[in-house]
């Protein structure tokens, strides 16, 4: 590694604090990592990640670590978007996520897009582990390339556990080198990509059906498809990330009527 390059370790550790809320036994941000609570309402805690520097650049390790634990709610969103730089290194930047929800824990995970800008290169993981009665809503939203920009290279694993079980485990690769990503095939013109993933108990048992939304090609698409969890997820496509977003929130709402109420 570089030793201009960063490497950063930022930990949440959520728990109930016994007066039917939640606390916040850990907040620990770092280097550009930086974590916030922010007010919430009901028994969840909510935390804010905040860009403190540019990064990931080229080189950099960084690491996010989210726990709820048992009977914990929470829910963490970020600032703005983080944009993937090119650095003074060629080496490929990490930037690995890693998620857990106890028993009668929901995490909700809702970051805000991931941009991948020209000349960059990011290698993305995230990992999630949930207890068998976990509640989860994970978004993951990629934008291919700033505004009049071509995209760097980015790949993206995610592996999601429930208990000792495999959910889902899927790793895409987009920009130069990666075969075929702008194909018919996969992207075609759309230079956005996201998707939205909830697990919920209360999901066991519903007609599990697929839907499709969107009824402008040039505006996106997204199709919800039910995974033996129980739980949904949504992928979609899209020209940019405002209408990306409008797919997405789409989807949850699609998924929040069929889980009934929290």
């Amino acid at each position: 590694m570089s030793s201009t390059a960063v490497r950063a370790t930022a930990r949440i550790a959520a728990a109930p604090d016994g007066r039917g809320g939640t606390a916040l036994p850990v907040l620990d941000g770092d280097g550009p990592l930086a974590l916030r609570r922010i007010r919430a309402q009901g028994a969840e805690a909510r935390v804010c990640v905040i860009g403190a520097m540019s990064a990931p650049l080229g080189g950099d390790r960084l690491t996010l670590e989210a726990t709820a634990e048992p009977g914990a709610t929470l829910h963490v969103t970020a600032a703005a978007a983080t944009v993937a730089l090119p650095g003074r290194t060629a080496e490929p930047a990490a930037y690995e996520v890693r998620l857990s929800a106890g028993d009668g824990a929901e995490l909700r995970w809702l970051p805000e897009p991931l941009i991948s800008a020209q000349g960059s290169d990011l290698r993305l993981t995230t990992a999630v582990r949930l207890a068998a009665t976990a509640r989860l809503v994970l978004r993951e939203e990629q934008v291919l390339g700033r505004t009049g920009e071509e995209t760097g290279r980015l790949t993206t694993r995610l592996t999601v556990r429930i208990g000792d079980r495999l959910l889902l485990d899927q790793e895409t690769a987009y920009g130069p080198g990666a075969p075929g990503w702008d194909g018919p095939a996969v992207l075609a013109h759309h230079r956005a990509v996201g998707q939205i993933l909830v697990v919920d108990p209360a999901l066991d048992g519903q007609d599990a059906q697929t839907h499709v939304l969107g009824g402008d090609p040039a505006g996106g698409a997204a199709v919800l498809t039910p995974l033996a969890g129980p739980a949904v997820l949504a992928t979609a496509v899209a020209p940019d990330a405002l209408h990306l977003r409008r797919l997405l929130e789409d989807a949850a709402a699609i998924c929040a009527s069929n889980a009934g109420p929290a």
